[in-house]
C-alpha cells in the first residue's frame, strides 16, 4: 500500500442529492481533537484550579448579596428610628395641656409656661398683638388621623 493509497477521502452527502452540491470530504481517520504527536498539545483543565475560581466567584456573589441586605437593614433601622422619633414628638404634643376640645382640621398654637408646662391655645401670637404672656413654641394643625402638622411660621 503506497502513501497515496493511505489518504482516500470519504464523500458524505445524502443519497438523494444529485444536484452537484459540494460534498464534504475528510480523511477516514480524522478526529475532532488532536491525536498526533505533531498536533498542538491538548491539556485538560485542572479541576482544582476550576474549583478555586468557582469558590472565589461564589464568595464574591454571596458577599455582594449580603452587603445589599445589610444596607437594606441599615435603611430600615433609620426609618424605624425616624418613625419612633416622630411618634415621641406626636405623643408630647398630645400630652400638652388643653382646656378645650380639639377638632381635626383646626389650627392650634402651643405655648410654654414658666414652669415648663406646655399648653394649647386657640390664640395665635398675632392675636396677642405681639405681646404673648408665654413663650410661643409653634402652630400646628390637627389632622383627621389625629396627627399634628407643623404650620409654617410667617
Amino acid at each position: 500500500m503506497t502513501s497515496a493509497d493511505q489518504y482516500q477521502p470519504e464523500a458524505t452527502a445524502s443519497a438523494d442529492a444529485d444536484d452537484g452540491n459540494a460534498l464534504e470530504q475528510h480523511p477516514a481517520h480524522s478526529s475532532s481533537y488532536p491525536v498526533s504527536r505533531l498536533a498542538p498539545a491538548f491539556h485538560a483543565p485542572d479541576p482544582r484550579d476550576q474549583l478555586g475560581r468557582v469558590e472565589a466567584m461564589l464568595g464574591a456573589r454571596t458577599s455582594a448579596k449580603l452587603e445589599l441586605i445589610a444596607d437594606q437593614i441599615r435603611h430600615l433601622q433609620d426609618s424605624a428610628r425616624a418613625i419612633l422619633q416622630e411618634a415621641k414628638q406626636e405623643q408630647e404634643l398630645h400630652q400638652a395641656v388643653c382646656a378645650f376640645e380639639r377638632k381635626p382640621g383646626n389650627a392650634y398654637h402651643l405655648y410654654c409656661k414658666q414652669d415648663g408646662t406646655r399648653f394649647w391655645s386657640m390664640l395665635s401670637p398675632n392675636d396677642w398683638r405681639g405681646q404673648s404672656p408665654y413663650p410661643f413654641i409653634g402652630s400646628y394643625r390637627l389632622e383627621a388621623d389625629y396627627s399634628w402638622t407643623r404650620l409654617d411660621q410667617d
